[in-house]
C-alpha cells in the first residue's frame, strides 16, 4: 500500500513539474542549470524519505543552497604530500683544503744599453753630459776637420771610346736568342765559357765583340748562337729606356 501511495505521489509531482511551453523555451524550466540540479536532488531525497512536497519554481531561488564543508586536511597528510615542508638540504661535504696561491715574484727591471741607438732626443740624457761650452767646442772641432775640395773642370771625354753598345742595342735587327748571323762549328761551349771569363761585365764583352768585327764575325767564339750578342749580353734594358 505504501509503495502505491509513493508511486501516485511521484506521478503527481512529476506532472506538476512538467514545464509549460513558455518555460520549456527557456531550457530546463529554471534560471540556470545548477538550480535545476539542486531542486532535482532535493526532490529525489524527499521521495526517498516519503515526505515529498511540491515547491513552486518561483520560490526555488529563495531556498538557501546546502553548505558543503571540505574536510580539514591534517598536518600529517600535508607532510606526507610534501606540502609546507622545507626543501631537503643536501648533505654538506667537508671543505677541502685550498692550496695557497703563490704570489708571483716581480721580475727585476732590465736595463738595455744599446750603443747603436742615439739618445740625442732625450733631453735629460743630453743635459746630463753636455753643456753650452762643450757643445761649442764640439762644433769647432767638426769645423776644423771639415775639408773643402776646390771644384775642377770636368775632364774631356775621348773622341774614340769604342763601339757604342747603346746605339747597337737600339738598332739591332733581332732579339736575344734569335739566330741572325752564321757561326763556325769551332765555336763550342768550352771556348765560349773560357773566353767570356776574361770580361768583368757583359757590356765589356759586347764592346770587345763589336770592336773585333762583330756581329758579322766572331773571332773569339763568344757568340756561338749567332744572335749578335756576346756572352749573354741583353739589349732589352736599353730598348726599355728608349721605349722600343
Amino acid at each position: 500500500m505504501r509503495i502505491a501511495v509513493l508511486a501516485a505521489l511521484g506521478a503527481v509531482v512529476l506532472g506538476a513539474c512538467a514545464p509549460s511551453e513558455s518555460v520549456r523555451a527557456r531550457g530546463v524550466g529554471f534560471d540556470d542549470y545548477s538550480t535545476y540540479e539542486l531542486e532535482r536532488a532535493r526532490r529525489e531525497a524527499a521521495l526517498a524519505s516519503g515526505s515529498a512536497s511540491i515547491i513552486p519554481p518561483a520560490q526555488i531561488n529563495s531556498i538557501p543552497a546546502p553548505v558543503t564543508s571540505t574536510p580539514a586536511i591534517s598536518a600529517t597528510d600535508l607532510a606526507n604530500a610534501g606540502i609546507g615542508q622545507g626543501q631537503p638540504t643536501a648533505a654538506l661535504t667537508p671543505a677541502q683544503p685550498v692550496a695557497p696561491v703563490a704570489t708571483p715574484t716581480p721580475l727585476p727591471a732590465t736595463t738595455t744599453s744599446n750603443t747603436g741607438i742615439s739618445d740625442e732626443q732625450n733631453f735629460d740624457a743630453v743635459a746630463g753630459r753636455e753643456t753650452i761650452e762643450s757643445d761649442a767646442a764640439r762644433r769647432e772641432a767638426q769645423a776644423a776637420a771639415r775639408q773643402q775640395i776646390a771644384a775642377t773642370a770636368v775632364p774631356e771625354r775621348p773622341a774614340n771610346t769604342g763601339p757604342n753598345i747603346v746605339e747597337y742595342a737600339v738598332n739591332a735587327p733581332n732579339v736575344k736568342g734569335q739566330e741572325w748571323y752564321s757561326r763556325s762549328l769551332l765555336s763550342g761551349e768550352t771556348r765560349f765559357r773560357r773566353n767570356c771569363a776574361d770580361y768583368a761585365t757583359a757590356d765589356d764583352a759586347q764592346r770587345d765583340f763589336l770592336a773585333r768585327g762583330g756581329p758579322e764575325r766572331d773571332r773569339r767564339g763568344i757568340d756561338p748562337d749567332g744572335d749578335g750578342f756576346a756572352c749573354g749580353w741583353d739589349p732589352a734594358p736599353f730598348l726599355t729606356v728608349y721605349g722600343n
